[in-house]
């Protein structure tokens, strides 16, 4: 396509300058700026392709006028380094995305209620229609400022909150893992879990002591890693030599542990699952190839993705929240070959 005269001329390009090129009606533009579904996909191309050609770049201020909405979410995110969290991330832009929004991101590198805040302020003035805050971790929620007026979900917080709040059921997963290990005839289940602090390790942690407390199962000692497979390695060195006299089972926190346990072991002779079973969380991408693949437990993040949406657009829409509810996203265990009943009950 060739320059339009605003282009040529140094003006501020327009509709009318790209309805020009796309040989369409300026209303037509208007349609598709504002994410209207009605209009043809070949049409919505061309406009598009004729918007990159003459440089416009749609108002968001004309654009609420004419929707009641800027078309963004701001998502707030920490420890983007953890699995869970790029992908309720990911989750949650593929459904703004569904929903004609795009998603303005913001990562923390300290999860501090000062931090969250001014996040919450710069997504504000970014003209966000929403907020959703992923894992926030915060200890002192009453100082965190949100922004007044914008709608907010948050995800996996153990604080009291007055927005929805959308939980994925970590603890029954811990718990059928458990008791899927104790089925098999395990007297116990080790435990690796995440850093001492944080929402996900405590969750996890009180969930598989309570499945043995409620089995008579004895509760052996809790170990710490960091969420990387290094530091299951390096644990995984640690334990090898009560294997499999003490310890025929072990739980890991999430898969990267458990990965890195599983090579310490395969290197020192251990067989997994003839000397030790082994079992996870998350059930990441490389969790059925690996081998002997990983029993785990799986999270549906695309359901965590759309239920947060689903919620905002609610609130969006003029609907009140139910104060402090909870929003539960099931899990499901994934049994394969890392799991077998201990050696003791082989013939």
């Amino acid at each position: 396509m060739t320059d339009s005269p605003a282009t040529r001329h140094g003006k501020v390009p327009t509709m009318v300058d790209v309805a020009a090129v796309a040989g369409v009606s300026p209303q037509t533009v208007s349609r598709v700026s504002n994410g209207s579904p009605n209009v043809e996909a070949s049409t919505r191309t061309k406009v598009l392709e004729a918007m990159r050609s003459v440089g416009y770049r749609p108002n968001a201020a004309a654009r609420a006028l004419t929707t009641g909405r800027f078309g963004a979410i701001g998502v707030v995110a920490f420890s983007l380094s953890r699995f869970g969290d790029v992908k309720t991330v990911e989750a949650l832009a593929l459904a703004a995305k569904a929903h004609g929004f795009s998603t303005n991101l913001i990562s923390l590198d300290s999860p501090t209620a000062g931090g969250v805040s001014a996040a919450m302020a710069q997504l504000a003035a970014q003209n966000v229609d929403g907020l959703i805050v992923v894992e926030s971790e915060i200890l002192e929620r009453s100082s965190v400022m949100f922004a007044p007026g914008i709608p907010v979900v948050v995800t996996d917080d153990l604080a009291e909150t007055s927005y929805p709040l959308v939980m994925t059921d970590q603890a029954s997963g811990v718990t059928k893992a458990v008791e899927h290990l104790l089925r098999l005839g395990h007297k116990t289940v080790w435990h690796i879990a995440g850093p001492p602090s944080g929402n996900a390790t405590r969750v996890r942690r009180e969930a598989w002591e309570a499945a043995l407390v409620a089995n008579g199962a004895p509760v052996p000692p809790v170990y710490h890693g960091d969420w990387t497979p290094a530091s299951g390695y390096r644990l995984g060195a640690v334990l090898a030599d009560r294997i499999p006299e003490e310890i025929t089972a072990i739980l890991c926190a999430n898969d990267q542990m458990a990965l890195g346990l599983m090579r310490a072991f395969q290197e020192r002779g251990i067989s997994i699952p003839g000397d030790v079973s082994v079992a996870g969380f998350d059930d990441i991408d490389v969790a059925e190839y690996v081998w002997p693949p990983l029993t785990t437990v799986r999270q549906h993040f695309d359901q965590v993705g759309q239920l947060c949406m689903d919620l905002l657009l609610e609130q969006i829409a003029g609907r009140r929240p139910t104060p402090g509810k909870v929003h539960d996203v099931p899990v499901e265990l994934v049994i394969r070959a890392s799991t077998s009943v201990p050696p003791a009950h082989r013939s």
